[in-house]
C-alpha cells in the first residue's frame, strides 16, 4: 500500500460519520435478509449524506464476515491472510473510486473514497463493489498482474537488447514492457472479480443485479486494446449469468 495513503485510511467504520460532517450517526442493527432486498429498488433516490454514511456502515458490518468466509473456504492451504480491512480514503475532491490493496502485515485492503460512498444508490450497489474488490484479493489478481509486467519488461527489455539497444533504451523497453504486461489480462480479472463479487454480494443478502446498475451511471470504457476495465455492458452479462446460475441452483 502506497505510504502516503496508509494514514488516510481509517479502520474505524464509525469515523466515516465524522468524515461525512455528520451531526449524528448510530450504527445500524444488522437488517434481516429480507428487510434488505425490500429495501433497494430500481428506483431509489440518490441518498442524503447521513443515510449514506448509514449505508456504508450497514453494508460492511454486514459483508465483512461474508468475504472473510468466501476468501478462507476458497484459499485454504495457501496462506493468504483473509483479516480483511474494510477503511474509507478521506481525501477531498477525488473521483468516486474503490479498491483493493495490502497493508505492511499483508492484509487486504478495501478501500473506499467519500465521493463513491455519496454517489451509491442504495446498499445494493455498495456491497456489489466492496465484494468486487474483495474478490481480487481471493483471486490473487495483484500477484497475477505482478507476474504479467515482470514477463512483459523481460520479454520487451530482451528485445530491444538482442537489437543492439543501449542501456537507457533498454530501461524504457522494460517500462514499458511492465506497463503493457499488467495490461495484457486486466479485463479478465475484473471479469473474474464481477463473477466472485456477485457470488459473494448474493451470499450476504444482497441483489447483485441492483447493485451492477452502479456501472450503469458511470464512464464506459468500451471494449479498447489493453484497457483495464471491460465494457460496461460485458460486465452486466457477466452479472446476469452468474446470478442465473446461483438461483439456478447451479
Amino acid at each position: 500500500m502506497p505510504e502516503f495513503l496508509a494514514p488516510r485510511l481509517i479502520r474505524s467504520l464509525v469515523a466515516i460519520c465524522a468524515l461525512a460532517g455528520l451531526s449524528a450517526c448510530a450504527v445500524p442493527q444488522q437488517q434481516s435478509l429480507g428487510h434488505i432486498r425490500q429495501a433497494s429498488t430500481l428506483n431509489d433516490p440518490m441518498p442524503g449524506p447521513d443515510q449514506a454514511a448509514r449505508n456504508f456502515i450497514t453494508v460492511a458490518q454486514r459483508m465483512e464476515p461474508v468475504i472473510e468466509e468466501e476468501c478462507r473456504n476458497r484459499t485454504s492451504g495457501s496462506g493468504r491472510n483473509c483479516d480483511y480491512q474494510i477503511m474509507v480514503d478521506d481525501r477531498a475532491d477525488q473521483d468516486p473510486n474503490a479498491f483493493q490493496t495490502v497493508d505492511q502485515l499483508g492484509r487486504p485492503v478495501v478501500a473506499f473514497n467519500l465521493a463513491l460512498i455519496a454517489q451509491a444508490q442504495n446498499q445494493d450497489e455498495l456491497a456489489f463493489v466492496m465484494g468486487h474488490e474483495a474478490a481480487h484479493h481471493i483471486a490473487g489478481h495483484l500477484q497475477s498482474k505482478e507476474k504479467d509486467a515482470q514477463t512483459g519488461a523481460m520479454l520487451l527489455g530482451s528485445l530491444a537488447a538482442a537489437s543492439g539497444a543501449g542501456a537507457d533504451m533498454v530501461a524504457q523497453a522494460q517500462n514499458l514492457g511492465a506497463e503493457m504486461g499488467s495490461r495484457t489480462f486486466s479485463k479478465d480479472y475484473e471479469l473474474e472479480a464481477d463473477r466472485l463479487g456477485t457470488i459473494i454480494t448474493y451470499d450476504a443478502g444482497y441483489d447483485p443485479l441492483l447493485g451492477a446498475r452502479f456501472f450503469t451511471r458511470i464512464p464506459d470504457p468500451g471494449d479498447v486494446f489493453l484497457g483495464t476495465h471491460p465494457a460496461n455492458a460485458l460486465r452486466l452479462d457477466v452479472v446476469r449469468q452468474t446470478m442465473a446460475q446461483l438461483q439456478g441452483g447451479v
